[in-house]
């Protein structure tokens, strides 16, 4: 037996003697796992929080498929998936890998998050815990991304540890005999999330005199309360009827337009489900109001008026210009 098999027989012993033991049921009880002998696939970077995930959802008795994507970004990427190969070995796990192209264009973070969702399996759950959450919240919080954005990660069977903290994964990591792969580029300040993980948390931390996590979390869950009223309230509102629009309140208005176009971008390939900001929101408003003909909503789409209906029109080929408001 080389060293390798060595390890895998000594991670599967260490993991299904922490399952036998029970040493996991503190951390099952705070996940949101679907019902045992569910077939599920888990999303495994190699990381604390996603080796967690195999893990766990392994002790909840789930039939488990782990897909590894590499996104051949970074030296070594390659050793990434047999470290996941190993882990999915150790939790008697399937094991998939998927390798894909990141576009060109700025924000790493968001072009490598697009093209793995876009090959993941709908449905495959993702290794976000509760300080993700936090991060988000502030995240869209500051970037002006309203209600919506502020509900961040809600409690949704995709997401079964945001119940848990980044020191309980690497607890269950650790229980498991699993060891977690380093990315460096979470170390990394360029990356915001990574200012406001290391800076921006701990300084709060520091100043409230308290762990700000669970608050943000709180704060996120009020704020899901709050999204959901609102979508009642807008269920009988025609986003693309300019007239009911313009007689609408305007809280109602801007949510069942954000909501709107939210959902058609997100009906592109590949596109994200970030909502459009405020001032976007804004310039279709007037657009609805008869003040003008059309107005860009970021990323190069557009909205048109035409005989008192509005219609998204997505992209065109080229450099998208910044956003601007047609006048009448």
């Amino acid at each position: 037996m080389d060293r390798t098999d060595e390890r895998q027989s000594g991670g599967l012993r260490a993991l299904r003697s922490a399952i036998a033991a029970g040493a996991f049921e503190s951390h099952l009880r705070r996940c949101n796992f679907p019902p045992p002998g569910t077939a599920v696939t888990c999303a495994v970077s190699g990381g604390p929080d996603s080796l967690a995930l195999l893990a766990l959802a392994t002790a909840a008795g789930l039939e488990v498929t782990a897909v590894h994507v590499d996104h051949g970004i970074r030296p070594g990427s390659g050793t990434e998936a047999a470290v996941v190969a190993a882990a999915a070995e150790a939790a008697g796990a399937g094991f998939a890998r998927r390798s894909v192209k990141v576009a060109s264009g700025p924000n790493l973070e968001a072009r490598a998050r697009s093209a793995r969702y876009g090959v993941l399996p709908p449905g495959t759950l993702l290794g976000h815990t509760a300080d993700d959450r936090a991060e988000t919240v502030l995240l869209n919080l500051l970037r002006g991304a309203g209600l919506r954005g502020v509900a961040a990660m809600g409690p949704e069977i995709r997401r079964p540890l945001l119940g848990l903290r980044r020191s309980d994964t690497l607890e269950v990591c650790r229980l498991a005999g699993l060891t977690p792969i380093l990315d460096e580029s979470n170390l990394d300040p360029a990356i915001r999330r990574n200012r406001v993980r290391h800076d921006v948390l701990p300084l709060l931390d520091e100043v409230f005199e308290r762990d700000v996590t669970p608050l943000l979390c709180r704060h996120a869950d009020l704020a899901r309360e709050a999204a959901e009223a609102l979508d009642a309230a807008t269920a009988d509102l025609d986003p693309t009827d300019g007239a009911a629009l313009a007689a609408a309140p305007r809280a109602l208005a801007r949510w069942a337009l954000r909501r709107w176009i939210t959902g058609e971008r997100a009906a592109g390939a590949g596109e994200e489900r970030h909502p459009p900001d405020l001032a976007a929101v804004d310039r279709v408003l007037a657009v609805a109001r008869g003040e003008a003909r059309a107005a860009d909503v970021g990323c190069g789409w557009r909205v048109r008026r035409r005989a008192g209906r509005l219609r998204l029109e997505p992209p065109v080929a080229g450099p998208h210009g910044v956003c601007q408001t047609d006048r009448p």
